[in-house]
């Protein structure tokens, strides 16, 4: 699979997670119309290549540009297959940056969002300084829950966001 080398933001022993590229526009199509992405995080109304490279351009592109950090592609480092994303999603409803993954069903239950949440907020800390990183999620999305707390999250309360009530996550990385 030939791949434009794109800004590599951080690696781990399976996984390279980078910023996101236009070309990345198949997989975010697919990874934002997956019945779990829509029931936990959102339908992002992407239903075409087209709106997939906008949601890339409005959404990750820009946020590297502001903030110099926001969602990632995640890649499997033998092969290059797009399994993922995670990264930092600063919002305008939270004050900190909050920890942002999804996962192609396939890739569940082998430690990837794990592996890949631990080294974007290695790099937080690291590159830009972050001393705290919220999470936010759906109570009963079980996994996402787990994930947070296994990290080193803790919960922090609840926060109504986007019409629902979520969990509401901090992380201190030198604390």
């Amino acid at each position: 699979m030939y791949r434009k080398i794109a800004m590599i933001v951080c690696e781990t022993e399976r996984l390279i997670i980078q910023h996101f590229e236009l070309s990345d526009a198949e997989y975010v199509l697919k990874q934002l119309n997956e019945e779990s992405f829509i029931r936990f995080i959102a339908d992002k109304q992407v239903r075409n290549i087209v709106d997939a490279q906008k949601y890339i351009r409005e959404g990750p592109m820009t946020s590297y540009q502001k903030y110099g950090f926001g969602l990632n592609i995640v890649l499997l480092k033998q092969s290059g297959v797009q399994i993922g994303m995670c990264g930092l999603v600063k919002r305008d409803e939270l004050e900190h940056p909050d920890l942002g993954y999804a996962f192609l069903p396939d890739y569940w239950g082998k430690g990837y969002a794990i592996e890949a949440s631990e080294a974007v907020l290695s790099d937080a800390a690291l590159t830009h300084g972050l001393q705290v990183i919220l999470g936010v999620t759906l109570p009963d999305n079980q996994a996402s829950n787990y994930l947070l707390t296994r990290i080193g999250f803790t919960q922090n309360g609840s926060i109504e966001l986007y019409g629902s009530d979520n969990n509401l996550y901090k992380y201190q990385p030198n604390s």
